[in-house]
This record gives structure tokens, C-alpha cells and sequence, in this order.
């Protein structure tokens, strides 16, 4: 027998191997530790998505030229866009309308105040910029009526801008994600002069109608059903045919109002403006723009879309991204469709807009705009975007307009 076989190891052999086991401990912690860190910013990210939030600040005010009436603002891809804006800010004023572009330079841009800022009045230097430009509907001067709609969370609050003429063509109008009905006032003045009555919705979680038992957005999943409840609502006030509008995450919801809704028979057609159509590619997309590892994006994605995962995310059921996939759904689709999107939005990309046109040409028609971003077309060309609206309602024949030559 081979004595050598049973030696006992020498010393260097039994440090070796102590080395080994060691690095082998530290390379499980290690790994053990960044599984951790990325399973805890998925969820952070997850909650992001689904967690109603205030408007959080995106640009600064440098300076306010009171006697010109002007403000300079930090220059970003928004701030820099021409047409007439919001500002959302504090002190003084919550909210200052914008208006051209007077100048600017490498880091600000200065725009003209189309709200009077007094002398001695303060804007504080943190400030959100929008798209909304009217934040108010007594801003339009035309008659409304503030409602309550009925929904199973509650009494949403709504709008009603009623036809000069009697119709029954309605439009629904549906806001995005961390907005509310305000945002959808630029619309009313288009469809008001086309003889269609415009009714503005909230829906729950919005911070205007009810919170629901999770209080967070289902996106689209379940508040598709407050804006179906409003379209009882303007069915019991004379509409006959409905047109459901839908800004951002909006879009997302009419779509589902479009796929789920048992008031087919009042639908006659969707306007999308900026629209989610698959939550995935935005989430994607978003988060490479955050500059997230797709490891993470992915993690809280598929966090998102499970039941297990609900008690962490916090969004009381599992999104049911397959269900909220306009494109994958393309078939299911029966009424014609109006997507307005800019092929640089800069917050919900307009690939999957793309893919719903192409997916059903016989129904889809897709406007692209470019430099507009995300739901700032009407802003940014106002009369291309009415022209736009109103060639196809009058195409769809949902218009009320007095025949050419009466009084």
C-alpha cells in the first residue's frame, strides 16, 4: 500500500483550503448582498409605479422680471419648448400660465408670464412645469356644471360642459397618472365647437374621487370601471354615442373601457393623446432613462404582475400587464381610433402607438408629431392638433355643427 495516499495534509495545503472556503463564505455574502440590494430597489420601483404621488418639482425659477412680466426658468427639453404652458409653483402663486419662448441660453430659458406677477409678489424657486395651461374651468368661460358620478368606491367629482345645441354625442374625458380632470381642459373649446359635450371624470386614487382599499393605481385595471360608471352617467343625460378621451395612463384606461366596457352599444370611437398602450415598454423605457440595470426594471416589473409579491409592492392586486397590452389585444378592438403621440415624448415612448397602427390600420389612425413631448402636443401646435381632432370626428360623423348658412 501507497503510504502517500494517507498522509496528512501539509500546512500549506491545510491554509489553501482554508483560503478557499473563506473566499467561497465571501463571494456568497457578496452575492447574497447585491441579490439583496437589487430585490429592494425593484421594490422601491414597483411601489414608484403604483404609488399615487404630489407633483414633484422638475425645474427652477432663476428670476422673475416683474416690471417685464417675464420668468427665467432652468433650461430642460420641457422648459425650452415653444407654445403657451403651466407652471406649477408655491408662495405668492400656486399656478402661472407661460407663454413664448423670449430668450435663452445654455442653462435657462426665459419666457413671457401670461400670469400678472405683482412687484411685491415671491414664486418659489422650486417649480413643475405643464402642459395643463388651464387649471381652472371657470378659465374657459363657458358654462359647466360640477357633478358626482357614482362608482363602487364612491362619488367621483366631474365636469359637464354642456353643447350650445342640444346632442347626444358626449366625449369622455379621461386624465394620466398623478394628474386630475384639469388636465384635460384643453380639450373642451375644440369639442364645444363641434356641437359635443365634454364631460371631465375622476377616478379613484386620483386624489379628487374616492381612494380605493389599496389606494394605489391599478393602471388602468380597475379604474376603467369609475369611467364606465361616468358613461352611465352621460347615457342617463342623453348621450347616444360616446367618444372616450384619454390622456397618458388615461389612454390606458380607455383602452380597457374600449375592451371590457358593457356599454358597447354608446361607444363609437377612442381619442388617444400621449397614450400608454403596454405598460412594459414604458416601464422599460423609464427605466432606462433612470438609468436602472435591466436585472432591476425586470424584477420590479415581474414584482408588480404577482399575486406573492402584493404585500411589498403594496398595489393590492397583481397588474395584469397581458390584459393591459393594447397591442397584444389588438384584435378585440372594434371602434376607430385616434392616437396623437410624439415620436420624441420623452416620458411614454410612442413604439407601442406605432405597433397599435400597424396592428390594426382598418381602425388605428396615428398622428406623430416630433419636439412636442409628452401630452404637450395641444401646447406646442394647437391648430395642427384641433385640425388633426376635428377632420376626424367630422370623418366619424360624431359632429353636431350648424349646417353651413344658418342662423
Amino acid at each position: 500500500m501507497n503510504a502517500s495516499r494517507h498522509a496528512a495534509p501539509d500546512g500549506g495545503s491545510r491554509q489553501y483550503a482554508g483560503a478557499l472556503r473563506t473566499s467561497i463564505a465571501l463571494v456568497a455574502i457578496a452575492s447574497a448582498a447585491v441579490v439583496t440590494a437589487v430585490g429592494a430597489i425593484a421594490i422601491r420601483v414597483a411601489r414608484r409605479v403604483v404609488t399615487p404621488a404630489p407633483r414633484l418639482p422638475d425645474t427652477r425659477i432663476v428670476a422673475v422680471d416683474a416690471p417685464a412680466q417675464t420668468v427665467t426658468l432652468a433650461r430642460t427639453p420641457d422648459t425650452e419648448l415653444p407654445g403657451r404652458y403651466g407652471l406649477f409653483t408655491t408662495g405668492s402663486k400656486s399656478y402661472v400660465k407661460l407663454g413664448q419662448v423670449l430668450s435663452s441660453d445654455a442653462t435657462s430659458v426665459t419666457r413671457k408670464l401670461l400670469t400678472h406677477v405683482g412687484a411685491g409678489e415671491q414664486l418659489a424657486p422650486d417649480a413643475a412645469f405643464s402642459g395643463w395651461y388651464f387649471d381652472s374651468p371657470d378659465e374657459l368661460h363657458v358654462p359647466y356644471r360640477s357633478e358626482l358620478i357614482g362608482s363602487s368606491v364612491g362619488p367621483c367629482p366631474a365636469w359637464v360642459f354642456p353643447a350650445e345645441v342640444e346632442t347626444d354625442v358626449w366625449v369622455v374625458q379621461v386624465h394620466g397618472r398623478g394628474t386630475t380632470r384639469a388636465e384635460a381642459l384643453r380639450a373642451v373649446p375644440v369639442f364645444r365647437a363641434l356641437g359635443i359635450t365634454s364631460l371631465l371624470v375622476s377616478y379613484r386614487n386620483d386624489g379628487e374621487a374616492p381612494r380605493s382599499r389599496a389606494g394605489t393605481y391599478a393602471l388602468g385595471a380597475t379604474e376603467w370601471r369609475d369611467v364606465d360608471a361616468a358613461i352611465g352617467y352621460a347615457r342617463r343625460a342623453g348621450a347616444r354615442r360616446v367618444i372616450v378621451m384619454g390622456w397618458s395612463m388615461g389612454g390606458a384606461v380607455a383602452l380597457q373601457v374600449e375592451l371590457s366596457s358593457p356599454h358597447q352599444e354608446l361607444l363609437v370611437g377612442l381619442i388617444l393623446e400621449s397614450p400608454v398602450v403596454d405598460w412594459r415598454v414604458v416601464l422599460d423605457y423609464q427605466g432606462r432613462m433612470l438609468r436602472l440595470p435591466t436585472p432591476v426594471t425586470n424584477l420590479a416589473i415581474g414584482a408588480l404582475g404577482s399575486d406573492w409579491a402584493t404585500p411589498v409592492t403594496r398595489a393590492g392586486h397583481a397588474i395584469p400587464f397581458d390584459r393591459l397590452d393594447g397591442v397584444a389585444r389588438a384584435d378585440e378592438l372594434t371602434h376607430p381610433i385616434l392616437i396623437l403621440h410624439s415620436d420624441d415624448d420623452g416620458f411614454v415612448p410612442s413604439e407601442a402607438s406605432h405597433g397599435l397602427a400597424a396592428a390594426r390600420p382598418d381602425l388605428v389612425q396615428l398622428e406623430t408629431f416630433s419636439v412636442a413631448r409628452h401630452t404637450k402636443l395641444w401646447n406646442y401646435d394647437q391648430d395642427r392638433w384641433t385640425r388633426t381632432i376635428t377632420e376626424w370626428l367630422r370623418r366619424q360623423g360624431l359632429t353636431n355643427e350648424p349646417a353651413a348658412g344658418s342662423s
